[in-house]
Formats: structure tokens, sequence, C-alpha cells
């Protein structure tokens, strides 16, 4: 049975996934902003790939003015901060029976989301992918790695998500379906935190941090205040997800940044309350056993508001 799918965006995350299924012909429709829906218009839906490029002429497209009727399934890939503003437009997109599956890193946009639509229709959610929209309007992915992480956040295997997985599936992605995806959201986080909170108070890749003095120590010494608050929370990574972790933000040479640095680099917003402080908020009884978190919150706050300032 066919589901109604609605992708919220088309840039690097909504533009690559919402474009793989489109073109494995799903039924997909894209909520855009007027002038991204005009230029998908004249141009087409473009993805540069390593695994194969694709060239959409027609893809379905609404504007928050022309969203009308509910669909199954509504795919939310937005920064944080476009959250409040996503949540009211996408509105008459949610039926009875819609799922909501949100791609966003972190936790607090499930609370967000509960809030206006109810847990039953959130999905948890996350993809791992780098993908970028140029100034012609051409998504490129920049990786080999396009994996899409989705489950019912109690664990179940619901007809709902046997539904969703038929339809995530064989479109040119990794599609995996997880009974966990609460475990590995606090996982991927764990990792996000850290690697944007030293990155960003470093202002260098993971490389140049291994390669400065204590470099190494410190930055094992913010994960573990990750860890902290994860356990905290009941959600302690185990040990091959913390190995993995360790390997990737200690590896020497490694040109690894967080997206939260280069959107420092380029003066422009940054998701430090939804990465950082969130996690800071959920430390309980550890809030004074994370200082390194702590630096690396008012680091992207002083930033926040020295922009703020300039403007």
């Amino acid at each position: 049975m066919a589901m109604r799918i609605l992708v919220v965006g088309a840039g690097g995350v909504g533009g690559y996934f919402g474009g793989r299924l489109a073109a494995a012909g799903r039924d997909v429709t894209f909520l855009v902003r007027e002038r991204r829906a005009e230029l998908l218009a004249d141009q087409g839906l473009r993805v540069r790939s390593p695994f194969g490029d694709i060239d959409l002429a027609a893809p379905q497209t609404v504007t928050r003015e022309t969203l009308a009727t509910p669909f199954e399934l509504v795919v939310i890939g937005c920064k944080a901060y476009d959250l409040p503003g996503v949540i009211n437009d996408v509105v008459p997109a949610v039926g009875p029976e819609t799922a909501i599956l949100p791609l966003l890193n972190g936790m607090r946009h499930l609370d967000e989301l509960d809030a206006r639509f109810g847990a039953s229709r959130v999905l948890g959610g996350q993809c791992h992918i780098a993908a970028t929209l140029d100034g012609e309007g051409v998504v490129h992915h920049l990786n080999r790695t396009h994996s899409l992480t989705f489950g019912e956040r109690d664990g179940s295997v619901s007809p709902r998500m046997r539904h969703i997985t038929a339809m995530l599936s064989d479109a040119g992605f990794d599609a995996r379906p997880s009974q966990r995806i609460v475990q590995d959201m606090w996982d991927k986080w764990v990792f996000l935190a850290t690697l944007a909170g030293i990155t960003c108070l470093m202002r260098a890749s993971v490389g140049d941090i291994m390669a400065a003095p204590a470099g190494h120590e410190i930055t094992l010494e913010l994960l573990d205040n990750c860890v902290a608050v994860a356990s905290e929370a009941g959600h302690a990574p185990d040990e091959p997800a913390i190995e993995r972790t360790k390997r990737s933000l200690t590896e020497s040479g490694s040109t690894l940044t967080a997206s939260m640095l280069r959107d420092i680099q380029r003066g422009g917003p940054i998701e430090a309350d939804h990465i950082v402080g969130d996690m800071i908020a959920r430390a309980g009884r550890h809030r004074d056993g994370i200082p390194l978190l702590r630096v690396a919150y008012a680091h992207l706050k002083a930033y926040e508001a020295s922009r703020v300032r300039a403007s």
C-alpha cells in the first residue's frame, strides 16, 4: 500500500533523502519556501552523490500557504532553531493517522513535537550524512555515509513501523529500523555534543586538537562529562559505542569538525541550546560535575551574544 510522504525542506538532509525516495518511486512531496519551490519547478531537484546523482525534473512541492491535506508520514530534518516555525507550518499535514519522523540531533525536539502533536504520533529518528546545498540549489553529498535510522520510541514493532520500513527500504540509502532508537539517539548526542563542544572551543579540527598540548586529555574529559549526563538520564552508552566515539574524537590527523563550527565560521546561527544547553539541563545531580560542558556552552552563548550585538 502506498504512503504519502511529506519531507520538510529540500536542502541537504531533506533534498537528499527525499530525492532518493522520490527517485525510487515513492509518493514524496517537499514542503519548501516559495523561492525554493520556484527554483525546483524551474530546474528540478539535483543531487550529486558518490552513490549516484539524482535529477528530478518536476518534484512535487507545497508551501505553507498551499499545504492543506494530511500525509501518512512527515519527515522533519530542519535545524533546531527553525523547529518552532516548522511545527506551525506542518499542522495541516498532521491527521489522525500521521506519523512524524524527526531527524534532528539531541532530544529536546521530541518534547516540543510531543507537546504539539501528541507523543503517539512522534517516532524516534536520526540520520548520518554530510550534505549541503550550494548557491545554485544543488544538493551535494559530501561523504560515503547515508543512513536513516528510525523506530517506535517504546521499542515495539508496530504495524505502522512495518509500513514505514517498507516505504523507506530499497530507496538508495541505508534505511535502518531500530528497536532501541532512543538509545541510538542518545549515543549520537553524546558524540555530537563532545565534537561540537571541543571543535568550537578550539576552533580546530580533531586532528589539530590532537596535535595540541593536552588536546587528547581535554577531549576525553569533555566526553566523560557527556557520558555522565547520559548515564544520569538512564541512557549510558555501552562500551562499544564509547570506544567508537573515542576513536573518532582522537584520530591523529583527522579533518573532522562539527557542523556547528562551520556555522560559527560563516557567522550563522547555531544549535547551542539544543545540542549543548539541553544536555546540561538534563544533568540532574551531575550538574556540578560537568565543568567542561558548561565552559563549552558558555563559549557558544557568548558567540550568540556577539552575533546579536553585531546585527
